[in-house]
C-alpha cells in the first residue's frame, strides 16, 4: 500500500512538474530518484518500482533460481560420473524437474552417462597390486629431531609428503583404485551351495587396477607431540580426520594420515577411484582402534587407566571411546572404506595354537568387529599366513573372513580357493623406500618420492 500511494503521488509530481519545467520524463526521473535515494535502483531511474518493473524482477528471480538448481543437479551428476558411478548419475538427472529436463545440457549429460559402460573393457593383464602403508609422519622436523623415537620413525613410516607423492605417480601412470570385492565374490548356486568366484572387472581402457590400505591403525607406537596423527576424529561436516599436536602444543584436526589424504585426493581426482572405492584400514584391538581405547573386561580397564567407575584417565568413559570408534567406523564405512581385522593382538598367527588362535579371532569379534561392523577381510600380522588348507584357515572361514591378506616385499600374488581369495600386499615404510626402491619401480620412482627431511 505504501508504495503504491508513494507511486501515484510521485506519478503526480513528475506530471505537474514536466508541465511547469518542460523537462523530459528522464531528466524529471533521475531528479526525484536522486532526491529520495533510489538513483540507479529501478530502470529508466523510476523513483519506485512499477507493477511492471516487478513482474519482469519475479520472473528473471525465478530464471535464475532455475538455472542455479539445474546447474546443481548436472554438477552432481558429473561428479558421480567421473567416478564411472554412471547409473547413479542417471539417477541424479531423473530428479530434475520436467520442465528443465528438456535442457539441451540434460539431454547430452544423459546420452554421456547412458553409453558410459559401454566404453569400460575387461581387465585382462594379469595380477592386481595391494599397497600397503603405516602410519604417516606430517611435521619431520619434530618426529626426525633425534631423541630415542626417531630411528624408529625414520624406518617404520612414510611421511604425509611422500604419500602424497606416490598418490600422484600412481594416478598419472594410469592406476585406478577398486575395491577388493570387485575382484571375486562368494557366490551361492540354486543347491545353495557357496563358492569364491572371479567376478569380471570392467574399467575405464588404459586404466590399471590397484587396491591401497594402511595397517594395523591404533597409534600405539606414535609418542604425542612428534608431528604424527594420534587418533582419528569426524570434523564438523561428519568426515574423518586426523589430530595431531603442532609444535605449539595446539591440537590441529585435517590431512594428517593415509585415510584424511586419500579421500581428499580422490575429492580432487573422482577418476582415480572406481565406482566410489576407498581403500582397507585394518585394525587389531588390544592397542586400542583409531587412537582410542576399546572396553574389553579388566584387561583394557587396566591398560587405560581407569579407576572403578570406568572413568579413563584421559577423561572419557570407556564406553564413550566406544562411542566414538563406531562413528569413525560408520563414516568410513558409509564412504566407501573397507574394515579389515588383524586379529585382537596383532601377533604371528602361524606360530599360534587352535586354541590361541580361536581366541585371537573371537576375541577381535566381541571386542571390535562388534564396534566396526561386520568383516569379511582379514590381514595377517606381519605377513604370517595359517596353512592352506588347515583347521585355522577353516576357522576363519567359518566366522566369515575369506579375503585373507599377505605379506611379500616385490611380488603380487593372487589365487582363489573353494571358499577364499588369497592376496599378497606390498608393504611400503622409510626402510623399503630407501633400501629397496626395486620394489616399486612400476608405481613410482621412489628417488623422486622420498623426503628430503629423511
Amino acid at each position: 500500500m505504501k508504495n503504491k500511494i508513494l507511486h501515484s503521488v510521485t506519478a503526480l509530481a513528475l506530471g505537474c512538474v514536466m508541465m511547469i519545467t518542460g523537462c523530459t520524463r528522464s531528466q524529471i526521473n533521475y531528479q526525484i530518484a536522486e532526491a529520495i535515494g533510489t538513483a540507479g535502483k529501478y530502470e529508466n531511474n523510476e523513483p519506485v518500482e512499477t507493477p511492471r518493473m516487478a513482474e519482469k524482477r519475479k520472473l528473471l528471480e525465478e530464471s535464475e533460481s532455475e538455472e542455479a538448481t539445474l546447474l546443481e543437479y548436472l554438477d552432481e551428476a558429473e561428479k558421480l560420473a567421473q567416478g564411472y558411478n554412471y547409473e547413479e548419475a542417471i539417477s541424479v538427472l531423473n530428479m530434475i524437474p520436467l520442465a528443465q529436463a528438456r535442457d539441451a545440457r540434460v539431454s547430452e549429460a544423459r546420452e554421456r552417462y547412458e553409453s558410459g559402460d559401454s566404453n569400460l573393457v575387461n581387465w585382462m593383464d594379469g595380477e592386481i597390486p595391494h599397497l600397503c602403508f603405516p602410519t604417516l609422519i606430517y611435521d619431520t622436523t619434530m618426529a626426525f629431531d633425534g631423541d630415542d623415537k626417531a630411528s624408529d620413525y625414520n624406518t617404520t613410516m612414510v611421511t604425509c609428503k611422500e604419500f602424497s607423492s606416490i598418490l600422484q605417480s600412481l594416478y598419472e601412470g594410469g592406476y585406478i583404485l577398486i575395491d577388493i570385492h570387485s575382484i571375486a565374490a562368494m557366490i551361492t548356486d540354486d543347491r545353495g551351495t557357496s563358492s569364491m568366484e572371479e567376478q569380471k572387472l570392467k574399467l575405464p581402457d588404459g586404466k590399471r587396477p590397484i587396491i591401497l590400505s594402511q595397517d594395523n591403525l591404533n597409534y600405539s607406537t606414535v609418542k604425542n607431540g612428534d608431528g604424527i596423527a594420534t587418533k582419528l576424529v569426524l570434523d564438523e561436516d561428519g568426515k574423518v580426520k586426523a589430530q595431531y599436536t603442532d609444535n605449539e602444543g595446539h591440537d590441529v584436526v585435517g590431512d594428517y594420515d593415509f585415510i584424511p589424504i586419500l579421500d581428499s585426493f580422490i575429492e580432487e581426482h573422482p577418476d582415480f577411484s572406481f565406482r566410489g572405492a576407498r581403500g582397507i584400514v585394518s585394525v587389531s584391538g588390544s592397542e586400542g582402534v583409531f587412537g582410542y581405547r576399546v572396553s574389553s573386561g579388566s584387561d583394557a580397564a587396566a591398560a587405560e587407566g581407569q579407576d572403578s567407575s570406568g572413568q579413563s584417565a584421559a577423561g572419557m568413559s570407556s564406553s564413550g571411546q566406544d562411542d566414538t570408534i563406531s562413528a569413525i567406523a560408520g563414516a568410513l564405512t558409509k564412504e566407501g572404506w573397507s574394515i579389515a581385522c588383524a586379529g585382537w593382538s596383532h601377533n604371528y598367527m602361524n606360530d599360534m595354537s587352535m586354541e590361541q588362535f580361536c581366541k585371537e579371532i573371537d576375541d577381535w569379534l566381541k571386542y571390535i568387529g562388534s564396534l566396526t561392523g561386520p568383516s569379511d577381510i582379514l590381514f595377517y600380522p606381519y605377513g604370517a599366513e595359517v596353512e592352506y588348507p588347515g583347521e585355522k584357515l577353516n576357522y576363519l572361514i567359518d566366522h566369515g573372513f575369506c579375503y585373507l591378506c599377505g605379506l611379500w616385499g616385490d611380488t603380487d600374488f593372487r589365487e582363489l580357493g573353494d571358499l577364499y581369495m588369497r592376496m599378497t600386499r606390498r608393504f611400503i615404510d622409510g626402510y623399503t623406500l630407501v633400501n629397496a626402491p626395486v620394489y616399486f619401480t612400476q608405481f613410482f620412482d621412489a628417488s623422486s618420492v622420498i623426503d628430503d627431511d629423511r
